[in-house]
Protein backbone atom coordinates (compact mmCIF):
# COMPACT_ATOMS: atom_id res chain seq x y z
CA UNK A 1 0.00 0.00 0.00
CA UNK A 2 1.34 3.79 -0.86
CA UNK A 3 1.59 6.51 0.73
CA UNK A 4 -1.18 8.33 -0.55
CA UNK A 5 -3.53 4.73 0.40
CA UNK A 6 -1.99 5.28 3.81
CA UNK A 7 -3.26 8.86 4.50
CA UNK A 8 -6.56 7.94 3.41
CA UNK A 9 -7.00 5.06 5.96
CA UNK A 10 -5.64 7.50 8.16
CA UNK A 11 -8.01 9.89 7.48
CA UNK A 12 -11.20 7.94 7.30
CA UNK A 13 -11.63 7.73 11.36
CA UNK A 14 -15.28 6.77 10.94
CA UNK A 15 -17.39 3.65 9.38
CA UNK A 16 -19.94 4.91 7.26
CA UNK A 17 -22.35 2.98 4.87
CA UNK A 18 -23.43 4.10 1.43
CA UNK A 19 -26.87 4.78 3.27
CA UNK A 20 -25.37 7.37 5.81
CA UNK A 21 -25.55 5.13 8.57
CA UNK A 22 -22.43 5.35 10.92
CA UNK A 23 -21.57 2.28 12.49
CA UNK A 24 -20.31 2.50 15.78
CA UNK A 25 -21.15 -0.95 17.89
CA UNK A 26 -20.10 -4.31 17.08
CA UNK A 27 -21.18 -7.38 18.63
CA UNK A 28 -17.47 -9.78 18.64
CA UNK A 29 -18.30 -13.42 19.07
CA UNK A 30 -15.65 -15.62 20.96
CA UNK A 31 -16.53 -19.19 20.67
CA UNK A 32 -19.46 -20.60 18.94
CA UNK A 33 -19.92 -23.05 21.85
CA UNK A 34 -22.15 -23.09 24.69
CA UNK A 35 -22.98 -25.37 27.30
CA UNK A 36 -27.04 -24.86 26.70
CA UNK A 37 -28.04 -26.42 23.50
CA UNK A 38 -31.52 -23.95 23.75
CA UNK A 39 -33.76 -25.32 20.93
CA UNK A 40 -34.12 -21.89 18.71
CA UNK A 41 -30.45 -21.56 18.55
CA UNK A 42 -28.73 -25.43 18.10
CA UNK A 43 -29.51 -28.51 16.85
CA UNK A 44 -29.50 -30.57 19.84
CA UNK A 45 -26.50 -32.38 18.01
CA UNK A 46 -23.77 -29.83 17.08
CA UNK A 47 -21.01 -30.11 15.49
CA UNK A 48 -18.45 -27.25 16.85
CA UNK A 49 -15.40 -25.56 14.91
CA UNK A 50 -11.93 -26.89 15.48
CA UNK A 51 -9.68 -25.03 17.00
CA UNK A 52 -7.60 -24.40 13.89
CA UNK A 53 -11.09 -22.42 12.33
CA UNK A 54 -11.62 -20.07 15.60
CA UNK A 55 -9.91 -16.47 15.91
CA UNK A 56 -7.33 -16.86 18.90
CA UNK A 57 -8.18 -14.14 21.95
CA UNK A 58 -5.21 -12.01 20.06
CA UNK A 59 -6.63 -12.09 16.98
CA UNK A 60 -10.32 -11.10 18.02
CA UNK A 61 -8.36 -8.25 20.86
CA UNK A 62 -6.95 -7.03 17.24
CA UNK A 63 -10.13 -6.82 15.30
CA UNK A 64 -11.79 -4.64 18.17
CA UNK A 65 -8.75 -2.90 18.65
CA UNK A 66 -8.81 -1.53 15.13
CA UNK A 67 -12.61 -1.28 14.93
CA UNK A 68 -12.12 1.43 18.25
CA UNK A 69 -9.58 3.21 15.97
CA UNK A 70 -11.96 3.62 13.63
CA UNK A 71 -15.02 5.07 15.77
CA UNK A 72 -16.54 2.35 17.32
CA UNK A 73 -17.70 3.16 20.74
CA UNK A 74 -19.52 0.30 22.07
CA UNK A 75 -18.59 -3.79 21.92
CA UNK A 76 -20.36 -6.71 23.44
CA UNK A 77 -19.12 -9.80 23.36
CA UNK A 78 -21.12 -12.55 22.35
CA UNK A 79 -21.23 -16.33 21.31
CA UNK A 80 -22.76 -19.39 21.97
CA UNK A 81 -21.73 -18.39 25.47
CA UNK A 82 -18.67 -16.48 25.77
CA UNK A 83 -18.10 -17.27 29.42
CA UNK A 84 -17.00 -20.88 28.23
CA UNK A 85 -14.09 -19.83 26.40
CA UNK A 86 -11.09 -20.37 28.11
CA UNK A 87 -9.00 -17.47 29.74
CA UNK A 88 -11.89 -15.06 27.81
CA UNK A 89 -11.24 -12.96 30.98
CA UNK A 90 -7.73 -11.75 29.57
CA UNK A 91 -9.56 -10.89 26.71
CA UNK A 92 -12.15 -9.04 28.37
CA UNK A 93 -9.61 -7.07 30.47
CA UNK A 94 -7.95 -5.68 27.47
CA UNK A 95 -11.02 -4.89 25.85
CA UNK A 96 -11.87 -2.56 28.72
CA UNK A 97 -8.77 -0.63 28.52
CA UNK A 98 -9.45 -0.03 25.16
CA UNK A 99 -8.90 3.70 24.28
CA UNK A 100 -12.21 4.98 23.27
CA UNK A 101 -14.16 2.72 23.89
CA UNK A 102 -17.72 3.85 26.21
CA UNK A 103 -19.48 0.53 26.73
CA UNK A 104 -18.31 -3.10 26.72
CA UNK A 105 -21.54 -5.09 26.92
CA UNK A 106 -22.23 -9.21 27.31
CA UNK A 107 -24.59 -11.73 26.16
CA UNK A 108 -24.76 -14.72 28.58
CA UNK A 109 -26.84 -17.81 29.77
CA UNK A 110 -26.01 -16.60 33.53
CA UNK A 111 -25.27 -20.41 34.30
CA UNK A 112 -21.43 -18.74 34.61
CA UNK A 113 -22.34 -15.29 36.54
CA UNK A 114 -21.71 -16.75 39.94
CA UNK A 115 -18.47 -17.17 38.90
CA UNK A 116 -17.69 -14.30 37.07
CA UNK A 117 -20.20 -11.16 38.06
CA UNK A 118 -17.59 -9.35 39.92
CA UNK A 119 -14.67 -10.40 37.77
CA UNK A 120 -16.28 -8.99 34.78
CA UNK A 121 -17.32 -5.77 36.39
CA UNK A 122 -13.87 -5.00 37.70
CA UNK A 123 -12.51 -5.75 34.65
CA UNK A 124 -14.67 -3.20 32.67
CA UNK A 125 -17.95 -4.86 31.33
CA UNK A 126 -20.76 -2.02 31.97
CA UNK A 127 -23.83 -4.20 30.96
CA UNK A 128 -24.80 -7.64 31.05
CA UNK A 129 -27.65 -9.19 28.93
CA UNK A 130 -29.12 -12.76 30.61
CA UNK A 131 -31.17 -14.94 28.29
CA UNK A 132 -33.95 -16.92 30.34
CA UNK A 133 -37.46 -18.24 28.95
CA UNK A 134 -38.69 -19.97 31.51
CA UNK A 135 -38.73 -19.71 35.79
CA UNK A 136 -39.92 -23.39 35.11
CA UNK A 137 -37.33 -25.66 36.28
CA UNK A 138 -38.53 -28.73 33.55
CA UNK A 139 -39.61 -26.10 31.38
CA UNK A 140 -36.29 -24.43 31.34
CA UNK A 141 -34.54 -27.53 30.95
CA UNK A 142 -36.74 -28.58 27.81
CA UNK A 143 -36.01 -25.18 25.97
CA UNK A 144 -32.19 -24.98 26.69
CA UNK A 145 -31.76 -29.03 26.56
CA UNK A 146 -29.14 -29.30 29.21
CA UNK A 147 -29.27 -26.47 31.36
CA UNK A 148 -30.40 -25.98 35.52
CA UNK A 149 -32.36 -22.77 35.80
CA UNK A 150 -31.65 -22.57 39.59
CA UNK A 151 -27.63 -21.47 38.14
CA UNK A 152 -28.87 -19.13 36.28
CA UNK A 153 -31.29 -17.71 38.42
CA UNK A 154 -28.64 -17.55 41.11
CA UNK A 155 -26.19 -15.92 38.22
CA UNK A 156 -29.35 -13.27 37.83
CA UNK A 157 -29.02 -12.37 41.56
CA UNK A 158 -25.04 -12.58 41.22
CA UNK A 159 -24.89 -9.31 38.56
CA UNK A 160 -27.32 -7.48 40.72
CA UNK A 161 -25.42 -8.00 43.29
CA UNK A 162 -22.22 -6.99 41.40
CA UNK A 163 -23.54 -3.56 40.54
CA UNK A 164 -23.57 -3.38 37.20
CA UNK A 165 -24.72 -0.18 35.28
CA UNK A 166 -27.87 -2.21 33.37
CA UNK A 167 -29.10 -6.00 33.36
CA UNK A 168 -31.33 -7.01 31.05
CA UNK A 169 -32.90 -10.14 30.82
CA UNK A 170 -33.87 -11.34 27.13
CA UNK A 171 -37.25 -13.82 26.70
CA UNK A 172 -37.49 -15.45 23.39
CA UNK A 173 -41.28 -16.64 23.87
CA UNK A 174 -42.27 -19.41 21.37
CA UNK A 175 -45.89 -20.78 21.11
CA UNK A 176 -45.71 -23.99 22.49
CA UNK A 177 -43.01 -23.83 24.86
CA UNK A 178 -43.46 -20.74 27.06
CA UNK A 179 -45.96 -18.64 25.98
CA UNK A 180 -47.99 -18.58 29.09
CA UNK A 181 -44.97 -17.04 30.89
CA UNK A 182 -44.94 -13.77 29.75
CA UNK A 183 -46.37 -12.13 32.87
CA UNK A 184 -44.67 -13.99 35.38
CA UNK A 185 -41.00 -13.14 33.23
CA UNK A 186 -42.30 -9.61 33.17
CA UNK A 187 -42.99 -9.54 36.69
CA UNK A 188 -39.61 -11.27 37.81
CA UNK A 189 -37.89 -8.56 36.02
CA UNK A 190 -40.13 -6.01 37.70
CA UNK A 191 -39.32 -6.96 41.45
CA UNK A 192 -35.74 -6.75 41.04
CA UNK A 193 -35.71 -3.43 39.42
CA UNK A 194 -34.00 -4.68 36.36
CA UNK A 195 -35.11 -4.38 32.71
CA UNK A 196 -36.38 -7.28 30.41
CA UNK A 197 -36.55 -7.89 26.51
CA UNK A 198 -39.00 -10.01 24.70
CA UNK A 199 -37.50 -11.03 21.78
CA UNK A 200 -39.27 -12.64 18.07
CA UNK A 201 -37.76 -16.26 17.28
CA UNK A 202 -34.75 -15.14 14.75
CA UNK A 203 -35.25 -17.44 11.99
CA UNK A 204 -31.77 -18.24 11.10
CA UNK A 205 -31.02 -21.91 10.05
CA UNK A 206 -33.40 -24.64 10.46
CA UNK A 207 -34.48 -25.77 14.20
CA UNK A 208 -33.98 -29.48 14.74
CA UNK A 209 -37.16 -29.51 16.72
CA UNK A 210 -40.35 -27.08 15.44
CA UNK A 211 -40.78 -24.63 12.44
CA UNK A 212 -40.42 -21.27 13.28
CA UNK A 213 -43.09 -20.34 11.88
CA UNK A 214 -45.61 -22.01 13.78
CA UNK A 215 -43.77 -20.93 16.86
CA UNK A 216 -43.01 -17.14 16.42
CA UNK A 217 -44.82 -15.24 18.74
CA UNK A 218 -45.33 -11.32 17.43
CA UNK A 219 -44.54 -8.74 20.22
CA UNK A 220 -47.52 -6.62 19.95
CA UNK A 221 -49.64 -9.60 21.21
CA UNK A 222 -46.73 -10.28 23.81
CA UNK A 223 -47.33 -6.42 24.95
CA UNK A 224 -51.27 -6.74 24.92
CA UNK A 225 -50.35 -9.69 27.39
CA UNK A 226 -48.59 -7.43 29.75
CA UNK A 227 -51.08 -4.59 29.25
CA UNK A 228 -53.48 -7.04 30.86
CA UNK A 229 -51.42 -6.62 34.32
CA UNK A 230 -49.66 -3.58 34.43
CA UNK A 231 -49.42 0.15 32.29
CA UNK A 232 -47.15 0.81 29.94
CA UNK A 233 -46.06 4.00 28.80
CA UNK A 234 -44.23 4.47 24.91
CA UNK A 235 -41.02 6.38 25.36
CA UNK A 236 -39.11 7.96 22.93
CA UNK A 237 -35.55 6.77 23.95
CA UNK A 238 -33.46 4.88 22.07
CA UNK A 239 -30.74 2.58 22.70
CA UNK A 240 -27.81 1.28 20.67
CA UNK A 241 -29.82 -1.56 19.86
CA UNK A 242 -32.85 -2.82 18.62
CA UNK A 243 -35.03 -2.74 21.56
CA UNK A 244 -37.89 -0.32 21.96
CA UNK A 245 -38.86 0.23 24.93
CA UNK A 246 -41.58 0.99 27.44
CA UNK A 247 -41.91 2.13 30.85
CA UNK A 248 -43.56 0.49 33.58
CA UNK A 249 -45.76 2.56 35.24
CA UNK A 250 -44.88 3.24 38.99
CA UNK A 251 -41.47 0.63 38.41
CA UNK A 252 -37.85 1.07 37.67
CA UNK A 253 -38.22 -1.52 35.03
CA UNK A 254 -38.25 -0.79 31.29
CA UNK A 255 -39.91 -4.03 28.84
CA UNK A 256 -38.03 -3.73 25.32
CA UNK A 257 -39.29 -5.45 22.24
CA UNK A 258 -36.95 -7.31 19.53
CA UNK A 259 -39.14 -7.46 16.80
CA UNK A 260 -37.11 -8.46 13.49
CA UNK A 261 -40.10 -11.06 12.09
CA UNK A 262 -42.62 -8.04 12.64
CA UNK A 263 -40.98 -4.84 12.27
CA UNK A 264 -38.24 -4.11 10.18
CA UNK A 265 -35.55 -2.13 12.12
CA UNK A 266 -33.14 -1.28 9.73
CA UNK A 267 -33.64 1.91 8.87
CA UNK A 268 -30.75 3.47 11.61
CA UNK A 269 -29.02 0.16 12.11
CA UNK A 270 -25.46 1.15 13.77
CA UNK A 271 -24.06 -2.48 13.90
CA UNK A 272 -21.78 -5.13 12.21
CA UNK A 273 -20.86 -8.92 13.69
CA UNK A 274 -17.63 -10.70 13.50
CA UNK A 275 -18.25 -14.70 14.00
CA UNK A 276 -15.66 -16.61 16.10
CA UNK A 277 -14.06 -17.67 12.85
CA UNK A 278 -13.50 -13.80 11.81
CA UNK A 279 -16.85 -13.69 9.57
CA UNK A 280 -17.64 -9.82 9.73
CA UNK A 281 -21.33 -9.84 8.90
CA UNK A 282 -22.83 -6.87 7.57
CA UNK A 283 -26.21 -7.59 8.48
CA UNK A 284 -27.81 -10.51 10.81
CA UNK A 285 -30.38 -11.39 8.25
CA UNK A 286 -28.27 -11.17 4.85
CA UNK A 287 -25.04 -13.06 4.07
CA UNK A 288 -23.10 -10.23 3.04
CA UNK A 289 -19.74 -10.47 4.56
CA UNK A 290 -15.82 -9.88 4.43
CA UNK A 291 -13.17 -12.77 5.84
CA UNK A 292 -10.97 -11.30 8.12
CA UNK A 293 -9.31 -14.23 9.35
CA UNK A 294 -7.48 -14.56 6.24
CA UNK A 295 -6.03 -10.76 6.66
CA UNK A 296 -5.01 -11.64 10.13
CA UNK A 297 -3.72 -14.57 9.15
CA UNK A 298 -1.43 -12.44 6.46
CA UNK A 299 1.74 -12.56 7.55
CA UNK A 300 2.12 -9.34 4.82
CA UNK A 301 -1.24 -7.54 6.03
CA UNK A 302 -0.96 -4.92 8.59
CA UNK A 303 -3.42 -2.39 10.47
CA UNK A 304 -4.28 -0.65 7.55
CA UNK A 305 -5.44 -3.29 5.39
CA UNK A 306 -7.38 -4.33 8.48
CA UNK A 307 -8.34 -1.15 8.55
CA UNK A 308 -9.26 -0.46 4.64
CA UNK A 309 -11.48 -3.67 4.65
CA UNK A 310 -13.28 -2.65 7.20
CA UNK A 311 -13.93 0.76 5.44
CA UNK A 312 -14.49 -0.98 2.19
CA UNK A 313 -16.58 -3.82 3.44
CA UNK A 314 -19.51 -1.07 4.37
CA UNK A 315 -20.02 -0.37 0.66
CA UNK A 316 -21.62 -3.95 1.24
CA UNK A 317 -23.54 -3.33 4.01
CA UNK A 318 -27.34 -3.93 2.85
CA UNK A 319 -30.31 -1.52 3.44
CA UNK A 320 -32.08 -4.25 5.29
CA UNK A 321 -33.15 -7.70 6.18
CA UNK A 322 -35.91 -9.93 4.67
CA UNK A 323 -36.73 -12.25 7.51
CA UNK A 324 -39.49 -14.51 5.93
CA UNK A 325 -39.40 -12.55 2.44
CA UNK A 326 -40.25 -15.74 -0.02
CA UNK A 327 -38.57 -13.63 -2.80
CA UNK A 328 -35.28 -13.30 -0.71
CA UNK A 329 -32.92 -16.48 0.33
CA UNK A 330 -32.33 -16.48 4.05
CA UNK A 331 -29.39 -17.57 6.38
CA UNK A 332 -28.91 -21.02 6.68
CA UNK A 333 -26.74 -20.08 9.43
CA UNK A 334 -27.63 -20.75 13.24
CA UNK A 335 -27.30 -18.16 15.81
CA UNK A 336 -24.66 -19.72 17.59
CA UNK A 337 -22.69 -19.30 14.38
CA UNK A 338 -23.50 -15.90 14.12
CA UNK A 339 -22.91 -14.70 17.26
CA UNK A 340 -26.01 -13.77 19.69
Amino acid sequence: MDSVEQASVQQATKLIDKFGRHVDYIRLSVTDRCDFRCVYCMTEDMTFLPRSQILSLEELYRVARVFTELGVRKIRLTGGEPLVRTDVMSLIEKLGALPGLEELLLTTNGAQLEKYAVPLKAAGVNRINISIDSLDAERFKKISRVGKLEKVLAGVDAANAAGFDNIRLNSVIMRGYNEDEVVSLAEYAIQRDIDIAFIEEMPLGEASDHNREDTTCSNAWVREIIEQKYRLVDSAEKTAGPSRYVKVAGKKSRIGFISPVTHNFCEDCNRVRVTVEGRLLLCLGNEHSVDLRAILRDEKSDDVVLKQALIDSMQIKPERHYFYDKDHAQPVRLMNMTGG
